[in-house]
């Protein structure tokens, strides 16, 4: 049997993102896959020698702009808990209704990546005209359309007035209404479930064990989230997370679906209860001591570690992304699929390579 070795990126008309991947192939079957990184790094994390903690936030945000709000938020949490300063809670809400538009523009715009990997390029475009408008209420409400830089330590630069809310409510509805109308083609299509049931099988034993996050994580039905831990006011939220059993591309694919239109829910339940108050409150002095925060970024379960001495500069910061913890469990989705099938599981675990080497 003719075995051949291929070499699958870093340059590839389907990856938005430079991820090489090598690949042995039996007739077109892969019996083995090696991942390489490195092509992008850019040394963010050392940049902490030479910025200030606050300069900091504006540094995370730049690990990866799809999901800025949410870098930010985790690194100002681990501050804000180093320095014990209690956040009001108007600005955890708002909080939770960026991180949340944030959350449903990432996954529009994977959910739009994933449909031109297996030749859908109407669904592409039609996903991608619904980010659109996530995308401008983010730069109505925050003044930027990606990178909107409103978390600060001891809360949140802006606020929403009652006329920005109902207009978010009304654009999130109608949002919401133009996902539903793909349902059928992205969920229910023959083509659809040719490209990705049963292509990439993760089981819960090896999304366990090979430490998978996010959408990979429970599209191979494990009920984890770190939005269940109640961090920032998600406490108040309700909140359940989306879970699949199938552990294919088609369940992972199912999860950010959901979870897209679960984060509208979010925004709507946290509008509703958004307290009166202040949006943030001075902050004094210097961080001191080490901590863990951990949120749960569109792709997974996103990690910062955080040193500080009491001096302005921090003594170490290390960021472990959900990319990251999803390579292993991509190595082992390829083998014994065909060839054709790479550019789709590879995309189904959404990766990230900015994020994930910084």
């Amino acid at each position: 049997m003719a075995r051949t070795i291929v070499p699958f990126g870093p340059q590839h008309p389907v990856l938005p993102e430079p991820i090489h991947v090598t690949v042995t192939v039996e007739d077109e079957i892969i019996t083995d896959a090696v991942p390489a990184l490195g092509y992008v790094h850019r040394g963010l994390e050392t940049l902490a020698d030479v910025r200030d903690h606050v300069q900091m936030i504006q540094v995370v945000e730049r690990v990866c702009g799809i999901c800025s709000m949410i870098h930010a938020a985790c690194y100002v949490q681990g501050i804000e808990e180093m320095m014990g300063v209690e956040v009001p809670r108007r600005a955890e809400y708002l909080r939770v209704i960026w991180s949340e538009l944030h959350r449903m523009h990432s996954h529009l715009l994977w959910l739009g990546l994933y449909a031109d990997a297996f030749g859908f390029e109407s669904l592409f475009m039609q996903f991608w005209r619904i980010r659109e408008r996530v995308m401008d209420l983010m730069e109505a409400t925050a003044g930027a359309r990606v990178i909107i830089s409103v978390n600060v330590i001891g809360g949140v630069r802006r606020d929403l007035d009652e006329d920005q809310c109902k207009w978010v409510l009304s654009e999130v509805e109608d949002v919401e209404k133009q996902i539903r109308q793909l349902q059928t083609t992205m969920l229910n299509d023959y083509s659809v479930k040719k490209r990705t049931v049963d292509v990439g099988v993760i089981t819960k034993e090896q999304a366990l064990e090979l430490g998978a996050a996010g959408p990979c994580l429970r599209g191979s039905g494990v009920a984890q989230d770190m939005r269940m831990t109640g961090y920032g006011a998600y406490d108040d939220m309700g909140f359940e997370p989306i879970v699949e059993t199938a552990g294919d591309c088609y369940a992972r694919g199912a999860v950010r679906f959901r979870e897209t239109l679960q984060a509208g829910e979010i925004i709507r339940k946290a509008i509703a209860g958004l307290p009166e108050g202040e949006t943030s409150v001075k902050v004094r002095g210097r961080p001191k001591g080490e901590v863990i925060t951990r949120v749960e970024q569109p792709r997974g379960e996103l990690m910062y570690y955080i040193k500080a001495n009491g001096s302005k500069n921090l003594d170490r910061l290390r960021i472990r992304t959900p990319t990251f913890a999803n390579i292993p469990p991509l190595t082992a989705m390829l083998p014994g699929m065909e060839l054709a099938d790479v550019p789709v599981i590879i995309l189904s675990i959404d990766p990230c390579i900015s994020c994930t080497e910084r």
